[in-house]
């Protein structure tokens, strides 16, 4: 989605090859993988992460646009890239589905357009869209449309243009990891949870098409803190903790577990509301949801000893962490250029990547 936005402000010249690097920005990071095309498939060529500093996005919002620059440029000249392809702020994307009748329509574009305003809080003219087609019957079309602030989408273009790098597409997180961890051609219903440092996205993809999209202000942070405070403790002791022992019963100091436990449920809680709620209400046609087959987890704070199991007690669903290399190599042959654990905080670069060797 939004592919041809940067082209459309900043042309890019034709010499400029476009290699398969997807480029995830957060609040906290950048995280890049480069993934390349070799006789005996895909594989990872450069990849790294970089730090954001505190303050220069907030919520997906660019606050401070030249140190961000900065970041982009050292990036840059240290890597040696030219095009990415970049993930966009989840908290700022808006995705619904929309039923576009054929009769009388012009084009697609100006269908979404004259519905825009009924769907989204953002007036027409503020806002800048894509669609995908998920089905076309004879009287209309079953669409994904995605919708972000004009303002939000320029800034973001000003950026890379004088960090002097050029931008192949941009793409909302959450499309991306599902491009990274769902098998591609599998056309079942999944919810993906990316739990990450300060935040947890909670999506729902069906027929290959991301139809539901929550994000919350809690992540793997607010489980360190809550250790910190508890046993009056560093935060980085307290990180070790979380790793070391996670969501285990039999360890010298029971109280971790409970402390995690109670930190835990509130987002358990909320995972769980949005899995009931697919279940027990009806879609946009007034017809039943297909079910969830399972939970998938991703993000950096995933790797936490016991999470998978405790979600699918309390849940009631299989759960289980994803494998980022589905669609890129089969991890039973090949050993990952980037070890599993790291590599579940890379599923959005990887995803961005992808998708210069196959579209959704």
């Amino acid at each position: 989605m939004f592919r041809n936005l940067y082209y459309k402000f900043f042309p890019t010249p034709s010499f400029l090859a476009e290699p398969s690097f997807g480029l995830d920005i957060s609040d906290e990071s950048l995280k890049f993988v480069e993934l390349v095309a070799t006789k005996k498939g895909l594989r990872v060529g450069r990849y790294g992460e970089r730090k954001i500093p505190s303050g220069v996005i907030e919520s997906g919002k660019i606050k401070e646009p030249k140190r961000l620059e900065e970041i982009l440029s050292s990036l840059r000249k240290e890597e040696g890239l030219k095009s990415v392809r970049v993930s966009l702020p989840e908290e700022q994307i808006y995705l619904f589905k929309l039923k576009l009748e054929k009769l009388g329509l012009k084009s697609i574009w100006e269908g979404i357009e004259l519905s825009l305003e009924e769907h989204v809080p953002i007036m027409t003219q503020n806002a800048i869209f894509d669609y995908k087609i998920i089905k076309e019957y004879d009287e209309y079309f079953d669409l994904q449309v995605a919708v972000i602030p004009r303002n939000i989408i320029e800034t973001y273009l000003s950026i890379f243009k004088n960090s002097g790098l050029s931008v192949s597409s941009f793409e909302p997180e959450v499309q991306a990891i599902s491009r990274a961890v769902v098998k591609k051609g599998d056309l079942g219903t999944y919810m993906i949870v990316d739990f990450g440092d300060n935040r947890t996205s909670i999506s729902v993809i069906s027929q290959g098409v991301v139809v539901f999209t929550s994000t919350l202000d809690m992540g793997g942070v607010m489980l360190s803190r809550a250790i910190q405070k508890n046993f009056k403790i560093s935060f980085e002791e307290a990180e070790k903790l979380k790793v070391n022992y996670g969501l285990q019963r039999n360890v010298p100091d029971k109280e971790i577990f409970q402390v995690l436990l109670n930190s835990l449920s509130v987002l358990c809680d909320e995972i769980s509301r949005h899995f009931l709620y697919w279940h027990t209400h009806k879609d946009e046609e007034e017809k039943d949801r297909p079910s969830i087959k399972k939970i998938i987890l991703c993000g950096g704070d995933s790797n936490l000893i016991g999470l998978p199991e405790y979600f699918s007690v309390v849940i009631k669903t299989q759960v289980d962490v994803a494998n980022v290399w589905v669609n890129i190599l089969d991890i039973k042959k090949d050993v990952p250029e980037i070890d599993f654990k790291q590599s579940l905080s890379f599923a959005t670069a990887l995803g961005l990547a992808l998708g210069d060797f196959y579209h959704d």
